[in-house]
């Protein structure tokens, strides 16, 4: 059985705690890709077009014999309108030849099984520093892994005492790593998506508390239950090995996991 240090609020290790079984589950980086890949997937909205669009016009073919193309086009003679080409894919407001439909299947399943090892793996991915170091953390080198703060941390109420805490755990750097936003490259930001904040601490507690509205205006740090982990949280944009740390009941409710 693996043990745990659990650190108190100021960071001096109290005790110690049998960790359960999920942190001796493989390290599966296949495994959890494909795991985030299907959570993400679930987000999308499936698109389509209207029959209709492109052949709202009155334009019919004039027929051969014209030495022209059988194109069908509109007749608003004496406009600049006149013959127009329309309907057809190649002419401007004309139908789409290979439109969007909604029949397309655009989530990515996974078995069950599968899904459920893949969080375990990446929840075992947490404990590794060497995972957690390799995609782009900063920490201090006295922090241990997996992080373990005791239960009192379930009952703080100010974001300032949430940030000394993260900070006693030797966290400063990755929280300075991800005070500042930048704005996004391309066209995301004029689409509701302007900045771009980097994924910081992921914070893990055992149930509802009022930590939960004074950590989660940090940026970059994300608070959540233990029932409400996914993937997509252990491990964004597929790069497993999040820095996260746990209370004491949030592992303690992890035994049950099979």
């Amino acid at each position: 059985m693996v043990k745990g240090n659990i650190k108190s609020l100021s960071g001096e290790t109290t005790k110690k705690m049998d960790l359960p079984s999920v942190f001796e589950v493989p390290f599966r980086p296949d495994l959890i890709k494909r795991g985030v890949l299907s959570d993400e997937s679930k987000k999308r909205q499936k698109q389509g077009r209207s029959k209709l669009a492109g052949k709202l016009t009155a334009a019919t073919s004039v027929g051969p014999g014209r030495g022209i193309s059988l194109v069908p086009r509109t007749h608003a003679k004496g406009t600049h309108h006149a013959s127009r080409g329309a309907v057809v894919p190649s002419t401007r407001g004309g139908r789409l030849a290979h439109p969007p439909r909604v029949e397309k299947i655009i989530i990515e399943k996974m078995n069950k099984k599968e899904y459920a090892l893949a969080l375990k793996s990446a929840v075992a991915a947490t404990a590794d520093g060497e995972v957690v170091k390799e995609r782009g953390h900063r920490f201090d080198e006295k922090v241990e892994f997996p992080i373990i703060v005791e239960d009192k941390f379930s009952e703080i109420q100010k974001t300032t005492e949430v940030l000394k805490v993260l900070n006693n755990l030797g966290l400063e750097g990755d929280l300075e790593r991800t005070s500042k936003r930048s704005i996004r490259a391309g066209k995301g930001k004029g689409r509701g998506r302007k900045y771009r904040t980097k994924k910081g601490p992921l914070l893990v507690v055992a149930e509802k508390c009022s930590t939960l509205n004074a950590a989660k205006n940090i940026p970059g740090v994300n608070i959540m239950t233990v029932k409400e982990l996914r993937i997509t949280d252990l491990a964004p944009g597929t790069s497993p090995g999040r820095v996260t740390v746990w209370t004491e009941s949030a592992l303690k409710s992890m035994e049950e996991w099979k």
